[in-house]
């Protein structure tokens, strides 16, 4: 139930969970990624894995639950730290496809990052619509795919991309 009251702390969560406030938080400290990972059980033997997530400490994780209830999607992981941190990262993770596709992607569409975060931001929705007209499933897509992914987040080059570029010497990375 909420308040009346514009200082009461029902009134805060509620102006907390909005869309401007989720917007800066994923900017953050979210993340969109798009690894082309091995998996033997794919017709070509890779797969992309589109990822959506927030990560925190486990002292602030609850609002990470929130995060699942204004998505409307999603789940939260505990991550144990085996490191010299006192708590353990939990993840706010949503990859499941057609909730990246109808939920995250649109809210973002209509609701812009304000930093760098941004331009992986397109670059994950680019994955995903070439995902969306089966380009995952041919080598020629997987290659854009894999390309585009390695320069999101400051990932390292692709396995994928050194793998056939290794075997096929006529493909460029």
């Amino acid at each position: 139930m909420s308040s009346d009251n514009p200082t009461s702390a029902d009134n805060q969560q509620e102006r907390l969970m909005g869309v401007g406030w989720v917007v800066g938080f994923v900017d953050g400290e979210g993340c969109f990624s798009a690894p082309v990972v091995k998996n033997q059980k794919m017709t070509l033997g890779w797969q992309v894995q589109p990822v959506f997530s927030v990560v925190q400490g486990a002292s602030s994780g609850s609002v990470l639950s929130e995060l699942v209830d204004f998505f409307d999607c999603g789940k939260v992981y505990t991550n144990r730290r085996r490191d010299n941190h006192r708590e353990d990262l939990l993840r706010y993770s949503v990859s499941k496809r057609s909730d990246l596709v109808t939920k995250i992607i649109p809210f973002f569409v209509a609701h812009p990052l304000q930093t760098e975060k941004q331009q992986n931001f397109e670059k994950f929705r680019d994955i995903l619509e070439l995902m969306e007209t089966g380009q995952h499933l041919t080598v020629d897509g997987l290659v854009d795919i894999a390309r585009i992914s390695q320069t999101m987040n400051h990932r390292k080059p692709s396995e994928f991309l050194r793998i056939l570029r290794d075997h096929t010497p006529t493909i460029s990375t």
